[in-house]
């Protein structure tokens, strides 16, 4: 029998992290379904779903009913979708205390302590002779790092090894000893090898972070959505702690304010809520001592880690689910060649390649649609002489251009027409040609204002008419003093089909319209 949404809750309160996982893996499809019918745009579907499942799991404390989760959940995926930008506060959760002495320490020890300092005794006895020695010495005997080994780096690095290896004893033998809020995974210390962004035409639309694990040679990557690029604007930017703050240093000063606060990063670890589901845990020290987590978004704790110089890990199922093994002289070029999107190009004066010679070549593909794993919800092929657009499915997510930009310095204040001939199949008026011009101050994007390009205002647009044979289309558009740049190419809106052949862009003579 299925466990009910209630009863799930209520062990998700207390700390156990498999009850969260099914909640997940319950609710997952009504989210998706949900997101993808309310978010302004498509693409921003699965990240809509991410922040609502770490809202939930933020604030599951503050859900009066628990039998109500669906629906309470249901609201926060629209709410979501409603502000995309909208970020939930952060909750401190408990951490599994490191200190080793019985809990009733200063008074007579109670059963349950002799209990749990035998446990703890047998634990230790386990251990290596050097960590054995650090651990009696440091927790027991309560002396300095520096007393204990040749260095205080030597102690530190045996007491990480022994601790793992009591987490590791204590959790296979006494469960019971770890309080459910923090029973931990073990993890794998990875770093930031990687970053860039992943652009739409000129615009960065994600960012691919690759988190290496130099040990195991293995590679997690991870796609941070768009709003997050500024987390590779941090990486590239050089080191200068002398130049003035703006609203781009945000992340800066917040890294200011926990150091004059005496607050501390102890580490950020990559971990999963459920399927799909990734955040970060944030181990906070602060300046009473003590360790506590912060469960944040995947953005914001690879942000603090890189601001702040925290040690970054991964916890190990997710590594052993996600991570890929790396190999030879330069082992991140498979995900340097793994483009779910064109790299721009860099834009020429006139149209090139107009009849398809090189392939793809000077022509990009984008659009709102989603990238689903490895593969997209539409492609663009060439043969014999003509460019394809086409759906992967009967309905696929969003929309798709097919198209090239140019600088507009010849073309300013003028006219221009662009023509081609198009052959349909099943777009139903869905495509056709589609030429735009933006000024400074506009989006470059043609998905800026609308997922349907028909209804954006800056596309002129010719839809096709879908006869099914060879059709000679055009659109005229007059280019201003001011712009800044020319996109002309075709859209497909939905399923189907769209072939295009002989496109040319063409300026009026001066003073002709």
């Amino acid at each position: 029998m299925a466990i009910p949404d209630g009863d799930l809750v209520r062990l998700a309160r207390d700390g156990d992290p498999a009850a969260f996982r099914l909640l997940v893996e319950r609710h997952l499809p009504m989210a998706r379904a949900r997101a993808g019918r309310l978010c302004p745009q498509p693409d921003d579907a699965d990240d809509a779903v991410q922040d609502a499942f770490l809202q939930a799991f933020i604030a599951l404390d503050r859900l009066r009913d628990p039998d109500r989760f669906a629906a309470w959940l249901g609201g926060i995926v629209a709410n979501v979708c409603r502000a995309q930008r909208r970020r939930p506060p952060l909750t401190l959760l408990g951490d599994w205390p490191e200190n080793l002495h019985p809990a009733s320490a200063g008074r007579l020890p109670s059963a349950e302590d002799l209990d749990r300092a035998d446990a703890l005794g047998r634990a230790v006895a386990r251990l290596p002779p050097g960590q054995r020695h650090a651990v009696t010495a440091f927790y027991y005997a309560d002396q300095p790092t520096g007393q204990i080994a040749g260095t205080p780096g030597a102690a530190k690095a045996s007491l990480h090894k022994a601790r793992r290896r009591l987490r590791e004893y204590i959790t296979a033998h006494r469960p019971d000893l770890i309080p459910a809020t923090s029973r931990r995974i073990p993890m794998t210390a990875v770093r930031i090898a990687h970053a860039d962004p992943v652009f739409w035409m000129t615009r960065p639309e994600s960012v691919r972070v690759v988190l290496a694990d130099d040990a195991g040679h293995r590679a997690l990557p991870v796609r941070l959505r768009r709003h997050d690029v500024k987390l590779w604007r941090l990486l590239s930017r050089p080191d200068d702690h002398h130049e003035e703050l703006d609203d781009d240093h945000a992340e800066e000063m917040t890294g200011r304010l926990l150091q004059a606060a005496g607050v501390t990063l102890a580490g950020v670890t990559v971990t999963d809520l459920g399927p799909g589901v990734t955040a970060t845990r944030i181990d906070i020290a602060g300046p009473g001592g003590g360790t506590r987590a912060v469960t944040a978004s995947l953005a914001d704790g690879l942000t603090l880690a890189v601001i702040t110089g925290a040690p970054l890990a991964a916890d190990d199922p997710v590594m052993d689910r996600l991570a890929r093994p790396v190999t030879g002289p330069d082992p991140l070029s498979q995900f340097r060649s793994q483009e779910t999107s064109p790299r721009p190009l860099r834009r020429r004066f006139e149209p090139r390649n107009t009849a398809f010679t090189d392939g793809l070549d000077r022509w990009q593909l984008g659009g709102t649609f989603l990238r689903r794993g490895t593969g997209l919800d539409y492609s663009a092929t060439t043969g014999d002489g003509r460019a394809i657009l086409a759906a992967a499915g009967p309905e696929p997510a969003g929309s798709a251009f097919f198209a090239q930009e140019i600088e507009p310095d010849d073309y300013r204040g003028r006219t221009v027409t662009f023509r081609g001939e198009l052959r349909t199949d099943q777009t139903d008026g869905r495509a056709g040609l589609v030429l735009r011009v933006t000024s400074p101050g506009q989006s470059t994007s043609p998905q800026a204002a609308s997922p349907d390009p028909r209804e954006d205002p800056a596309n002129h647009i010719a839809s096709a008419t879908g006869t099914g044979a060879w059709t000679q289309y055009e659109v005229t558009a007059q280019i201003p003093e001011d712009a800044n740049l020319i996109m002309f190419g075709v859209f497909l809106n939905g399923g189907g089909q769209l072939e295009l052949r002989h496109p040319e862009l063409a300026p009026h003579p001066p003073g002709q319209q």
